[in-house]
C-alpha cells in the first residue's frame, strides 16, 4: 500500500493555490481566474465593503505601478490568445488593459479610475463566454 509523501504533505501551496501548469483549457481557465481574483479582488475596504486587488493598489504607485499592473493584465490577454480566442476578442481584452492603463497613469482621477473599471474582470468574463461555448467541460458550477 501507497504511504503519502511526508515532505510533500508538508509543503504549504504559495497563498493557498494550487495552480496547475497544463495547457489544457481547464488548467489555463483557472489560472486566469486566479489572477483575476489577486488582481481585482484580493481584500475588501474596510467601511466601504468595496473588494479591490492590486491593480488599484497598484495605480496608487506613479509610473512602475501602472506598468506592473498592465504587465499583469497583458498576461490574461496572453493566455486567452494560448486558448486560440478570436483576434477580435484578443483586441477587445487589449484595448480594455490599454484603457485601464491610459486612464489609470492620469494623477488622481487615475487612481479612483482603477477602483472603478475591472479591465481584467471584463476580459475574464470574454474567456469565460469563449471557453463555455468551446469547451464546456471547463465548466465550473459555483454555489
Amino acid at each position: 500500500m501507497d504511504q503519502p509523501d511526508p515532505l510533500k504533505a508538508a509543503r504549504p501551496q504559495p497563498l493557498g493555490l494550487d495552480l496547475p501548469l497544463g495547457r489544457d483549457a481547464a488548467a489555463v481557465r483557472r489560472r486566469i481566474e486566479a489572477m483575476e481574483h489577486v488582481l481585482e479582488r484580493s481584500f475588501t475596504i474596510p467601511g466601504l465593503g468595496r473588494p479591490v486587488g492590486l491593480d488599484a493598489v497598484f495605480g496608487l504607485i506613479p509610473v512602475a505601478g501602472d506598468a506592473i499592473a498592465m504587465a499583469m493584465g497583458a498576461w490574461i490577454v496572453w493566455e486567452a490568445r494560448n486558448l486560440g480566442l478570436p483576434k477580435w476578442k484578443l483586441l477587445r481584452m487589449a484595448g480594455n488593459v490599454a484603457f485601464d492603463s491610459a486612464v489609470g497613469a492620469v494623477p488622481v482621477v487615475g487612481d479612483v479610475f482603477d477602483f472603478m473599471f475591472r479591465s481584467n474582470t471584463k476580459n475574464l468574463k470574454i474567456v469565460k463566454k469563449h471557453l463555455d461555448r468551446h469547451h464546456p467541460e471547463t465548466r465550473v458550477i459555483e454555489q
